[in-house]
């Protein structure tokens, strides 16, 4: 009877271990997608004005208009019709560090638009991707077809050097290599790089800004928007932010405002970066000092 209770209880012990296990995972990957990764930014609809519909989230959005392509983001719910329900975790990881669909569906094996910044989730450790995929299993189905990409030339990715050479969870006791981590899971240099003839410098141009968004380019930011210019983020003195003090760059990044007051402009994604914890935003920071 004794051994009974105890198998039991051990079993009970197990049992818990493993439901903490899979929710530490989902909610590593609910802070990703959520806050770095900003996913909904492209990939949630928005309103006349330009506001998330969060009822909808991960839907579908903004539409993309360049001379090579057109694409809007997809529904990344767990919809079976219209999102991700029938595909399976390697088909979601091998579209996020690959960039190629499933062999089945609406487009078998058809490439991901090149805006989806793959060469930079490349940079993922696999506890991090793993997590995030978990944690889009478990997103509300939202039924949402959006209108399939059209392709005017082959899709075309630059590569990101650091995502290439890779990290290790080794790399996160210096707070430096950390940030070096965030920044490109985050595809902030795929704004903030110098951008020409339809590709981005990220050697070098790293961090110089430049890059111009408007309304033809993105359609969906709200009737209001006007458009926006990726600015230099290195640590030049002058056209960076080389003078700016850590929490002025931490206002600019979680809140939104710049060094003199002003409200930066969508595509940024301070709504989403408003959830970064204190560490994340100060290791970001303290990579972005190292900007030459």
């Amino acid at each position: 009877m004794m051994r009974t209770i105890v198998l039991a209880f051990a079993l009970l012990l197990l049992a818990g271990e493993h439901r903490a296990g899979a929710e530490s995972t989902v909610s590593r990957g609910a802070y990703l997608v959520n806050t770095i990764l900003a996913c909904g930014n492209c990939h949630t609809p928005r309103d006349a004005d330009g506001g998330l519909i969060r009822d909808r989230a991960l839907s579908g959005g903004l539409t993309i208009t360049t001379p090579t392509f057109t694409a809007t983001a997809p529904n990344i719910t767990p919809d079976r019709e219209t999102g991700l329900g029938d595909w399976s975790e390697a088909e979601i990881r091998r579209a996020l560090i690959e960039g190629i669909r499933p062999d089945h569906g609406g487009l078998p094996g058809v490439p991901l638009a090149a805006v989806m910044p793959i060469g930079f989730y490349k940079a993922l450790l696999p506890d991090d991707l793993a997590a995030i995929i978990a944690y889009l299993r478990t997103v509300k189905p939202v039924r949402n077809k959006v209108a399939e990409p059209v392709y005017r030339a082959p899709v075309h990715r630059a590569p990101y050097p650091d995502a290439e050479a890779g990290f290790t969870k080794a790399d996160f006791s210096d707070p430096v290599r950390r940030g070096q981590y965030l920044v490109p899971i985050g595809h902030c240099m795929e704004c903030h790089s110098t951008f020409s003839a339809g590709s981005s410098d990220y050697r070098g141009g790293l961090g110089r800004g430049g890059r111009p968004f408007g309304p033809a380019l993105i359609q969906g930011l709200g009737s209001e928007w006007r458009g926006a210019v990726a600015p230099n983020i290195t640590s030049d003195p002058a056209a960076g932010i080389g003078r700016w003090s850590d929490t002025e760059i931490d206002h600019a990044i979680r809140q939104g405002i710049a060094r003199d007051g002003r409200r930066l402009n969508p595509p940024m994604a301070f709504v989403f970066y408003a959830g970064l914890t204190d560490a994340d935003v100060g290791d970001i920071i303290a990579y972005l000092r190292t900007l030459k």
